[in-house]
């Protein structure tokens, strides 16, 4: 070949494979590096954690209260070495040695101190790219052993993962814990739910649905026991003995289908809906943080302040916690992931 022919050849043809070579990259990342990405011992590792698998119980659920509340007690920054211990027993709980799942912590610095959060994933099958969160904060107050506020929600969030263990859904179903739920962090850049969801919108994960398991644990059948919130009607119930579903404008239908599949699975009174932003109580738990994200969220909770008499107090502990609606309140809980994470 001539040089002046060679020189038009390389011109001509050096770029055109190069842009070859990087559409095929782009369709090699797009198309096969997912799969590439995928464990290849998941089936195994599935299997096995399968064996670890058992229903939802009110054993299950008063041994880890009595963990967080009792042994561990209140957790916090303030008290850095029991919220470590909380955040250890969780990931060992929902780790290999125990539920089989691969947990992911997600650390971030706050006050010159390391904190995390903590992520058990049971990845789907034919939808894998649409997640469910299941979450629920560890963090007490200072001065609470926090039995309810929110070992319950932990407990829950435990006895859940346990129920699903090995056991692929459609969707994937994400089980996190969350850090700095409390004061002073609660509804600041340091708050554990907020930096997550954050990193969450970030990646441009599909999160269909978020479920905020907080403070569950307290129920009565005394007139009088429910408090209404200020700015509702006196439609409300004035029993204490139901869980509040609430959302945002944005989670309505999530909202109604957890109520629905809610009431399949667990005979406990459920109310709720899409509640005004500026009525105290509705922003206050981590589901805020997934709607500030952009993502449907709806936190189910027994009320807290508006029914229960130890919230944020040192009396707080695992006697005034009622085992038998936990556990039908996890059950119901489970019903709505069934539902959610296959449809």
């Amino acid at each position: 070949m001539k040089e002046g022919a060679l020189i038009r050849f390389l011109i001509v043809a050096l770029p055109a494979g190069l842009l070859t070579l990087g559409v095929f990259s782009m369709v090699n990342t797009q198309f096969y590096d997912k799969e590439s990405q995928l464990d290849p011992n998941e089936e195994i590792r599935l299997d096995a954690a399968a064996l670890n698998r058992r229903p939802v119980s009110r054993d299950d659920l008063g041994k880890s209260l009595e963990i967080l509340a009792t042994r561990i007690g209140e957790r916090h920054l303030g008290k850095p070495e029991s919220l470590e211990s909380a955040a250890v027993w969780i990931e060992s709980s929902l780790g290999g040695a125990n539920l089989g799942y691969v947990v992911e912590r997600h650390p971030y610095e706050v006050e010159g101190k390391t904190v995390r959060n903590l992520v058990a994933e049971l990845p789907g099958r034919e939808r894998r790219d649409e997640i469910v969160v299941v979450g629920a904060h560890y963090d007490t107050v200072p001065g609470s052993p926090g039995a309810n506020d929110n070992g319950s929600g932990i407990a829950a969030l435990i006895s859940l993962a346990r129920a699903f263990a090995g056991e692929a859904q459609g969707r994937t179903v994400r089980f996190a814990a969350f850090v700095n739920e409390e004061p002073p962090y609660f509804q600041t850049e340091a708050m554990g739910s907020l930096v997550y969801a954050r990193a969450c919108r970030a990646r441009q994960e599909k999160i269909v649905a978020m479920l905020c398991l907080e403070t569950i644990g307290y129920y009565s059948d005394k007139e009088g026991s429910q408090k209404i919130p200020p700015g509702l009607t006196d439609e409300f119930p004035t029993k204490g003995n139901f869980l509040a579903f609430v959302g945002d404008e944005a989670s309505r239908f999530l909202v109604d289908s957890a109520k629905s599949a809610f009431r399949k699975g667990s005979s406990i009174p459920v109310m709720g809906g899409v509640f005004p932003a500026d009525v105290s109580g509705v922003g206050w738990s981590d589901h805020w943080s997934f709607w500030q994200a952009g993502f449907p969220a709806v936190m189910i909770t027994d009320t807290a302040p508006y029914r229960y008499p130890h919230y944020h107090l040192a009396t707080d502990t695992v006697d005034k916690i009622d085992l038998e609606k936990l556990e039908d309140a996890t059950r119901g809980i489970k019903a709505i992931i069934d539902a959610l994470a296959n449809p």
